[in-house]
C-alpha cells in the first residue's frame, strides 16, 4: 500500500530547461503554470531551489542527485582575509550568490575554494573560449580534476565541465540536470537576453556569480539577484588598494587633433547634427537608437551611422597619440608595457610602426599563448591589444599600461586598470590615458573620473 501511494503521487521532473510536475490535480503553486500541449505545471528550472524545498513529501523527485567529486588533488592557495570573508558570506547565504572584488585580488581562487569544498558536479561558465581554457587549466593545476570542454568545437559534457556564455545556453536544456553547483565567470554577460537561458533553464541550486563591475549600461544587471543570488560580498579597488592590489595612480593625457583630422570631425559632426535636427522636427522624441534601427532600410541614416563610426576612427587613430605613444616608451625604457586600443585598425598601426606584437580578437589561439608566454617571460617589451585582454585573462605582471581608445563604459575602464594592478613589492602601477580634446573621449573621460578607481588622476602633457 505504501509503494502505491508513493507511485500515485505526482512527479517532479526536468524537462528541456524547465521543471514539469505530472498527475496533479490542482496547481502545485507559483511559479508553475498551466502547460496545455503536455497537460503538465512547468516552470523554468532555475526555480528547483524554491521548488524542492516547497513540494517537499508532496512530490516524487525524479531529478537525480548531481554526483559526488572526490578531488584527486588539492593544492589550493592559502586564503586571504578577503577571500575567506567571501567564501564565508556565500556560504552562510546559502551557496547563491554574487562575489563581487576587482580584478587581480583572486576570484577564482575563491571559486576553486567553492569547489573545493563543495565536492560536486559543477559547470564553469566564462564569456570567451581563453578564459575557458583557462579555467580548465585552473582546475587542473589545483583539484587535478580534467575538465570537460563545451565548446570550441568540443562536446565533453562531464562531472565538472567548462564552457562558454555561448554555449551553455545551447545546450542548457539538455544539461541543465546534471550539476549541483555552477560558476558564472564575468557574470556581467549572463543577463543578455539569449545567454540569461544559461541560468534559467539550470537546476543547479548552488550558484556563483564573479564579476568585478556587475553594472550594465542597458541596466539588465537587475536580473543578476534572480539568475544567480544576491550580492553577498563586494569589495571596490580603493579597498584593496596597496593591499592586495598594488598601488596605483593614473594619468590622463591630452593630445589635439591635427588640423585636417579636425576639419573632418567638425564636418562629420555636422552631418549627424543635421540629421538629427531634421528628424526631430517631425519627431520630438527621435533618439540615436531609431537611427541604428532605420539604418538597415533607410540610406539618409546608414549614411549618418557611417559618419558617427567615421568620427569614432578618427578619436581612437589620432596621429598625435602615436607620438605620445613613443614618448611613453622613453619615458619607461626599462619596463614592459601593455598598450590598449579602440579598434583593430589602431592595434595594427602600433604593432607595425613599433615592431611589437598585438593581440586581436582574430589572433589564433596559438600565437595569443605564445606572445603571452614571450612577454610573461620578458622576451618582449611591449604588447599591444583590443578588446581582448579586458576581461578575466591572466596577463604577466606588467605594471605600466597606455590606453589610446575604448573606455566605452565604466566597466571596460576598470578591467583594463585591473591588467596591472597585481601586487609586488615596492612598485607603483601606472595607467596613462591618452585622450582627444574637444571630443566625446573627453567626455567619456570627465565621467570616469567620478569612479572611485580614477579619483585624483593626473594631468600631463607630453
Amino acid at each position: 500500500m505504501q509503494n502505491e501511494s508513493v507511485s500515485a503521487r505526482p512527479t517532479l521532473g526536468f524537462d528541456r530547461g524547465t521543471l514539469v510536475v505530472s498527475g496533479a490535480r490542482r496547481s502545485p503553486g507559483a511559479p508553475f503554470q498551466w502547460d496545455a500541449r503536455t497537460r503538465q505545471w512547468r516552470c523554468n528550472a532555475r526555480h528547483y531551489s524554491t521548488v524542492r524545498r516547497a513540494l517537499w513529501g508532496q512530490v516524487r523527485d525524479t531529478l537525480l542527485a548531481p554526483r559526488e567529486i572526490g578531488w584527486p588533488r588539492l593544492d589550493l592557495p592559502e586564503l586571504r582575509p578577503d577571500q575567506v570573508r567571501a567564501l564565508t558570506a556565500w556560504e552562510d547565504a546559502g551557496r547563491r550568490g554574487q562575489i563581487i572584488m576587482p580584478t587581480g585580488t583572486g576570484k577564482t581562487v575563491v571559486a576553486l575554494a567553492a569547489m573545493a569544498r563543495g565536492a560536486v558536479a559543477t559547470l564553469v561558465v566564462a564569456p570567451i573560449r581563453d578564459l575557458m581554457y583557462q579555467w580548465h587549466r585552473r582546475i587542473s593545476q589545483v583539484l587535478g580534476f580534467n575538465a570537460g570542454i563545451l565548446g570550441d568545437g568540443r562536446h565533453e559534457i562531464w562531472p565538472v565541465t567548462v564552457t562558454t556564455y555561448d554555449s551553455a545556453y545551447i545546450h542548457m536544456e539538455r544539461m541543465g540536470d546534471r550539476f549541483g553547483l555552477v560558476v558564472f565567470d564575468e557574470e556581467h554577460h549572463l543577463p543578455a537576453p539569449a545567454l540569461r537561458q544559461a541560468a534559467e533553464f539550470c537546476a543547479a541550486e548552488r550558484r556563483l556569480g564573479l564579476t568585478a563591475t556587475p553594472e550594465r549600461w542597458d541596466g539588465q544587471h537587475v536580473y543578476l539577484d534572480e539568475l544567480v543570488g544576491p550580492v553577498v560580498y563586494r569589495q571596490e579597488i580603493p579597498e584593496a588598494r596597496g593591499a592586495t592590489l598594488a598601488d596605483f595612480q593614473t594619468v590622463r593625457i591630452p593630445v589635439a587633433l591635427r588640423d585636417d583630422e579636425q576639419r573632418r570631425y567638425d564636418a562629420l559632426s555636422r552631418q549627424i547634427r543635421g540629421f538629427m535636427s531634421a528628424r526631430r522636427k517631425d519627431a520630438p522624441r527621435y533618439r540615436w537608437e531609431d537611427v541604428c534601427k532605420e539604418a538597415g532600410h533607410d540610406p539618409a541614416a546608414r549614411r549618418v551611422l557611417r559618419a558617427f563610426h567615421a568620427k569614432e576612427a578618427i578619436e581612437t587613430r589620432a596621429a598625435e597619440k602615436l607620438r605620445v605613444l613613443e614618448d611613453l616608451f622613453r619615458l619607461h625604457p626599462h619596463e614592459q608595457v601593455l598598450v590598449f586600443t579602440g579598434s583593430n585598425r589602431m592595434a595594427l598601426e602600433v604593432s607595425q610602426r613599433f615592431l611589437i606584437p598585438m593581440i586581436i580578437d582574430k589572433t589564433g589561439k596559438r600565437e595569443r599563448e605564445q606572445v603571452l608566454d614571450d612577454f610573461q617571460a620578458g622576451r618582449l617589451r611591449a604588447l599591444v591589444a583590443n578588446q581582448v585582454l579586458d576581461e578575466g585573462i591572466d596577463v604577466p605582471a606588467v605594471k605600466v599600461a597606455v590606453v589610446l581608445g575604448g573606455f566605452s563604459s565604466p566597466r571596460q575602464a576598470k578591467q583594463r586598470l585591473g591588467r596591472i594592478l597585481r601586487k609586488h613589492a615596492g612598485i607603483t602601477a601606472v595607467l596613462y590615458e591618452v585622450v582627444c580634446q574637444e571630443t566625446r573621449e573627453e567626455l567619456r573621460s570627465r565621467s570616469r573620473r567620478r569612479s572611485d578607481a580614477f579619483q585624483g588622476t593626473r594631468h600631463l602633457r607630453l
